[in-house]
């Protein structure tokens, strides 16, 4: 297709997201497994909408404050509290429409031209186009994937530079499922503050640390400061349709993303933000029904896969993936999933879309029922690894 003359920048240097391309190439298979994206089956706890709805009946059709109705900030100061015993004020944040809006007002927030942003390989395949939209420069820094992709602080120091600004941190992490333990947090930590440098806290997947207790970034001395937690309701509560999510960080910082945001959507949407309340009022309802789910989803795709003579998979540690090794079949993972997909209907996504460590490793997303698993994993029993070869 010929280039639109009036968008130079973006159009050559932004790749689009390759969960749309995915889908939108597989979308005429009537039987189509689709592993890609990360959408949970579950709608919505019912209460949640049923509460929201009387909301929107009440009225809760318009604009809110542009930071985001006030109770919603308050029980998300309480939620830190109780749970991180950590006080958050609500100056301290900021509501948006979706974890992705929030990352991008964060990094316009802190970003001028050509400041670097150190991401740790496979990272969420979003980034790197965020962090241009910014006006920043990733850099890529790589691990070992026959280590499991644990945290190298050596590969990270080896990346800075002076121009290095900030660096982006997703535990659990999407893809790999990997978390980082307490040992690996304080190095983490421990580097921000020896090279001065912000960390972003992708915490998108708290509730889903299968093995410890999710401890937030911010929480380990000398981190409050230098860094913004990201979030958003979308996987721990089952709410992607919502868009909602939020910021928090010092006080100064939310209100420079408070400006930002004023000329792109100024406030977010109110019946979401009122979902969100309920939501929080009801997540000890929700949410150990939700982490119990899919941590039997990850176990069961991670026997499957391992009890296959040409994949293994990296351990399920949290997060909603697996991170499945394709690398005895010769595929790059692209190839893999291309093939994947005309032999067994099979829809996963390239490891590489999530840096060159990620290579020769897919992604599954565990938002499909056990039933709905075992088909799948039925059909690829029936392969061989000569299905996958040129």
């Amino acid at each position: 297709m010929e280039k639109y003359h009036f968008a130079k920048r973006f159009q050559e240097n932004c790749e689009g997201s390759v969960i749309a391309e995915a889908i939108k190439g597989a979308d005429h298979m009537a039987d189509l497994i689709n592993f890609s994206i990360g959408d949970p089956d579950f709608n919505t706890d019912q209460e949640i909408i049923e509460q929201t709805f009387q909301d929107v009946k009440a009225g809760a059709t318009h604009y809110t404050d542009s930071q985001g109705l006030l109770q919603l900030r308050e029980l998300l100061g309480e939620f830190y509290a109780e749970a991180y015993n950590l006080k958050v004020t609500p100056e301290e944040i900021m509501i948006t429409t979706s974890g992705c809006h929030a990352m991008v007002l964060a990094l316009m927030a802190i970003l001028d031209p050509g400041d670097e942003v150190l991401l740790f390989e496979p990272y969420f395949s979003l980034y790197k186009e965020q962090v241009e939209l910014a006006g920043g420069r990733v850099v890529s820094c790589p691990s070992d994937p026959d280590k499991g992709f644990r945290l190298d602080i050596q590969q990270l120091v080896a990346c800075v530079s002076e121009k290095t600004k900030a660096l982006i941190l997703n535990t659990p992490c999407n893809p790999s499922g990997v978390c980082l333990s307490n040992d690996e947090m304080q190095q983490l930590a421990d580097f921000a503050i020896q090279h001065d440098l912000i960390v972003i806290a992708d915490d998108i997947y708290t509730l889903y640390s299968y093995e410890t207790a999710f401890t937030p970034i911010m929480s380990y001395q000398g981190m409050r400061e230098r860094t913004i937690t990201v979030s958003s309701f979308s996987k721990d509560y089952c709410m992607t349709g919502w868009r909602i999510g939020y910021i928090a960080a010092d006080q100064s910082l939310i209100q420079i993303v408070r400006k930002i945001n004023d000329a792109i959507v100024y406030s977010a949407p109110a019946p979401s933000q009122w979902a969100a309340i309920h939501a929080l009022q009801l997540r000890d309802k929700i949410q150990p029904l939700l982490k119990a789910e899919f941590e039997k989803r990850c176990r069961y795709a991670y026997e499957r896969i391992n009890a296959c003579s040409y994949l293994s998979a990296i351990k399920p540690q949290g997060s909603i993936y697996l991170f499945v090794d394709v690398r005895q079949t010769g595929c790059t993972s692209k190839q893999f999933c291309e093939r994947l997909l005309k032999k067994a209907h099979i829809l996963v996504l390239p490891g590489v879309d999530s840096g060159k460590s990620g290579e020769g490793f897919v992604r599954f997303a565990m938002t499909l029922g056990i039933d709905k698993m075992k088909t799948a994993f039925d059909r690829i029993d029936q392969l061989t690894v000569t299905d996958f070869m040129l």
